[in-house]
C-alpha cells in the first residue's frame, strides 16, 4: 500500500475565502494523490451555460446557491476526488452537511492582507465588483469563519507556494485520519 492511499479513501472538499488557493492548490494537491480534480465553480458554469458573473447579475445569488448545492451533491455522489468549492458553498447548510457526511473538508485559511493583494489582481469576482477588497474579505471573514471552523481539518497557509501547502495540507489530512504522514 501506497502512503498517500488511505486519503483515496474519500473526497476532499476544500474551503475557505475566495483568493486562498482552493483551486491551484485543489489541482496540485489531486495531481500528487493521483486523484481527479474538480472545480465546482467550473462544473456549476457548465451546468448553468453561463459564467458565475451571469448567474449573479441576471438570477442572482440564491439561485447561483442553489445551484451549487445541487452540482456540489452531484459530485459528492461520484467516486474520490479533490474537489474545490466556491468561498460561499460551505455558507449553505445543506451544502455543509453534505460534505461533512460525504466528504473530508479543509479549510485553506490565510491572512487577510495575502487575500486582498491576491484577489485584487483579478476582476473576475462579482462579489467584488466595485468594492474595495479588503472590505470585502474582512466582511466575508467574519461572517464565514465560523462556518469554515467548522471544516474537518485546518491548514493555515500564509503566502507560501503551493506545493508547500500541497504538504501542509497532506500532513494535516494524514494527522485527521490517524495515518502517518512519512
Amino acid at each position: 500500500m501506497d502512503r498517500y492511499e488511505p486519503l483515496r479513501r474519500r473526497t476532499i472538499a476544500l474551503v475557505g475565502l475566495m483568493g486562498v488557493g482552493k483551486s491551484s492548490v485543489g489541482r496540485r494537491l489531486a495531481n500528487t494523490l493521483g486523484l481527479p480534480f474538480r472545480d465546482a465553480d467550473t462544473e456549476v458554469e457548465a451546468a448553468a451555460g453561463r459564467s458565475i458573473s451571469e448567474i449573479f447579475a441576471e438570477l442572482g445569488e440564491a439561485t447561483f446557491r442553489d445551484g451549487e448545492r445541487r452540482v456540489i451533491a452531484r459530485l459528492l455522489d461520484g467516486p474520490p476526488h479533490v474537489m474545490a468549492t466556491g468561498g460561499g458553498a460551505f455558507m449553505n447548510g445543506e451544502t455543509r452537511a453534505l460534505i461533512k457526511a460525504r466528504a473530508v473538508s479543509v479549510w485553506l485559511k490565510t491572512d487577510l492582507e495575502i487575500l486582498a493583494r491576491r484577489v485584487g489582481r483579478k476582476d473576475t469576482r462579482p462579489l467584488l465588483t466595485g468594492k474595495d477588497p479588503m472590505e470585502v474579505l474582512k466582511a466575508q471573514a467574519e461572517a464565514r469563519y465560523p462556518a469554515y471552523a467548522e471544516a474537518d481539518v485546518t491548514v493555515e497557509t500564509g503566502d507560501a507556494a503551493h506545493h508547500i501547502t500541497v504538504g501542509q495540507v497532506i500532513e494535516a489530512l494524514s494527522a485527521h485520519l490517524g495515518e502517518p504522514a512519512e
